[in-house]
Formats: C-alpha cells, structure tokens, sequence
C-alpha cells in the first residue's frame, strides 16, 4: 500500500481549494482599466525588455476575456493541502503543497522544488508522468509519489515574518514537510532556485532523508584550487566535457549580459521593486512576462497560459513582494551567484539534466564540487522551465536515474518504484 501520513504529526494536512474573492477580481480589472503605459522606441522589439504591443494585448485580455473561474476550477483539480511546518527561530508557517500518491505499493517518494518566477503549477505537466503505475507503461515506468510545494511567500504558502530565511531554513521546511507525510526517505527534484535550495537540502539531510536528486539548473560553484585541485585541473583538460562548458560559458555571458538586472535588484533592494510589483498588475505582469519568454527555447506561450501563470503571483497568499525577497536572503544582500551554492560536497547521488536554453549551467566536471554524479543527460530543446516547456524530457531522466537499471535504482530501501 502506498505511504501514509504520519500519525504521530501533530499538524495533520488541510485540503486546499482556491477560491479569489469577486471582490479581488472586480479590484483587479479596476486597476488594469487605470493603467498608465509607457512609451516604446520605434522599432525597439525585445531589445529594451518586453515589447508594449504584447504588454497592452495581453493586459486587455486579463481586463476582459481571460476566465479567472476556468483556470481556477483546473488549479483546483490538483490535490492540494496546507499544512503548518514549525522552522527553527521563524515560528510556524502554513505550508500550501499539492501531494498525489500513486497507487503503486513501492512508488518512490519524490519533492519537486520549483523557483522564481515559477511556482507549484510547474508540476501540473509532469504529475501524472511521474506518479504513472508502471503496467501503464509497455516498458514499466517507475512511480512516485509526488510532492510540490509553493515555497515560503510563493503561491499559497505563508511567507517569512522575519530577516534571514535562507538556506538552512528551506531545507528544514522541505524535510519536515516530508516527514509529516510519512516520508522517512525521499528523493528530490528542482530547477532555478529548486535547485539552489537541493544543494542546501542535500547538505544537511542528505544520505538520512534525502537518497539522491535530480537538478535540470546543473549550476556549481566553480573548482578552485585551494578546495579542488583535481576537479580545477580536470575541468582544463581539452576533452573535459568541453562542449557542455563552452555552451555554458556562453549561457552565462549571455544572461550577465542581457538578464541579470531582475537579480540585481530583487537581491539588494526587492522592497522597493516590491512596490510595483504589488500595486502595478501590468508591471507585475511585464515584469514576469519577459522572463516566461526570454528564459525558454520558443516555447509556444498562449496569452491564457501566461494570464494564468502571472495571476498565481497577483493572487498569491503574501503579495508578488514576498517571493522577491528569496534573492536577498540567499545571497545576503550581495546579489553573489556563487554565494548562494557555497554548501559542503556531499555524497549523494546526483543526477544532471541540461537544456539547451538553460542560462544558468556549468560543466558537469564542476558538478563534482557539490556531489556524486551518478546521471547526465543533455537535451537539444528546451529551457529554464523544464518541467513545463518539455515534461516528458525531463520526466524521461529521473525514470532512467530511478528507474530499475538507473544508478539511483532502489536507493530508497523499500521503495524501488515498482509493485512488489
């Protein structure tokens, strides 16, 4: 039979339905029939950020013709919880998580982590890949059981009250947010910032709790040589994984030099960029709008699509603000890319999947900074947000690192992914 709760947590699950208030929807329209737009250079495209043609069309659409109802009916078709999780000198936060269990007796235990601008509807493509009892399968697919929370300030999650929620404060979170369904053991899934707070997660209940993951933003701390001269003198050699670094190299530059203010400013000032954010729908919209495009590989983005992805943000529990915050807490206030993935190696499985138009990634020889590599997989399409711009690619490499064969098969005891 599949795992259940834990009957020794003292803060049982509470089914989630959402529901905005009218009140909210009626406020909303208010305010995108008062916006002031600004001006656009002729012919300036996508060269100064997101271009005021799709801002004013697809803020006409979310004034009039996008069905808030619709999309909320679908988001509520997913089987979501809320749950209150204690986090050591930050009091207690109610947790918003979907949780679907497969019917699968050994399925595997897995946390999905998601990032910023995404959120817990990343997993809605992936779910029923990954939870998928094998016999639905010519080839007997291995099966989860599958959580996806909305981190701390995201979506429906309660957000921090106090400074310094950061690395160890996520990864407690994570883990007794597992433990309280029952998941002694488990593995763990996450891109973008998923995958920054993997490492912190890992550092501190890898090998206990955490068995092995799977990161699809495959970005290390590069090798030095005080802590690593082997891997800083393997990573130079000429046939070091060096097409996988030269498209990495050229990535990177390209985000530092095209994309990285959003980062600038959410790390050192995100109250004041919060202020827009939180008031301005069109600002918040462009503002999540030009990422959605940008960070992905021409993925075929619908206005609804979009209307329903950045109205997670409006609507969400604490305010777009909170989620901006996150960039701040794991860097300091310093904006340092490398700061925020200084955590110790550790020996846990680790399993890398690269997309093309992934623009924060290494070499996988840099990898071995923070883990034990075990599975890497390199793609030709697709982007930033994997699980969504291409589901079955990226459901494709935890199957083959968990599945029976994989070199994370059965790294869970007792739950191999299959029926016994």
């Amino acid at each position: 039979m599949p795992s259940e709760p834990n009957p020794a947590s003292p803060n049982p699950e509470t089914p989630f339905t959402l529901s905005i208030p009218q009140a909210a929807l009626d406020a909303l329209r208010q305010k995108l029939a008062l916006t002031r737009f600004p001006d656009e250079l002729d012919d300036a495209g996508w060269a100064y950020g997101a271009p005021l043609a799709d801002v004013k069309r697809l803020a006409a659409r979310w004034a009039d013709g996008f069905d808030w109802r619709a999309a909320e009916a679908g988001i509520n078709a997913l089987p979501m919880y809320t749950r209150p999780i204690a986090v050591d000198g930050h009091g207690t936060l109610d947790v918003h998580y979907v949780h679907q269990r497969s019917t699968v007796a050994g399925a595997v235990p897995l946390l999905f982590v998601h990032g910023w601008p995404g959120h817990f509807l990343e997993v809605r493509k992936v779910l029923p890949l990954l939870m998928a009892s094998p016999v639905d399968h010519s080839d007997g697919h291995v099966s989860f059981h599958v959580v996806a929370l909305s981190l701390p300030g995201f979506g429906f999650s309660e957000a921090p009250k106090k400074p310094g929620f950061a690395g160890r404060q996520y990864a407690e979170l994570f883990n007794k947010l597992m433990l309280s369904l029952g998941y002694e053991q488990y593995v763990y899934q996450g891109g973008d910032w998923g995958h920054v707070l993997g490492t912190h997660a890992v550092a501190h209940f890898g090998g206990k709790h955490i068995k092995a993951w799977l990161t699809n933003m495959p970005m290390f701390r590069p090798p030095s040589f005080l802590s690593n001269p082997l891997i800083l003198f393997s990573s130079k050699l000429p046939y070091a994984d060096s097409a996988l670094r030269a498209r990495a190299q050229d990535a990177m530059a390209q985000y530092r030099a095209k994309s990285f203010g959003y980062m600038a400013e959410q790390a050192t000032q995100p109250q004041t960029i919060g202020y827009s954010l939180s008031d301005s729908p069109v600002g918040l919209l462009a503002w999540i709008y030009e990422k959605l495009v940008a960070w992905t590989d021409n993925y075929p983005w619908t206005d609804d699509e979009v209307l329903e992805w950045v109205s997670v943000y409006w609507f969400s529990r604490a305010g777009p603000t909170a989620s901006a915050r996150i960039y701040y807490e794991m860097t300091g206030g310093s904006g340092d890319l490398v700061s925020v993935l200084s955590t110790k190696r550790t020996s846990v499985p680790l399993g890398l999947s690269y997309f093309p138009r992934e623009a924060l990634q290494g070499p996988p020889s840099w990898a071995s900074t923070t883990g034990r590599v075990v599975f890497t997989s390199t793609h030709t399409k697709g982007g930033h947000f994997a699980a969504h711009e291409q589901p079955e690619e990226l459901v494709g490499d935890v199957r083959k690192m968990f599945g029976k064969g994989g070199p994370a098969y059965g790294v869970v005891p007792g739950k191999d992914g299959y029926d016994a």
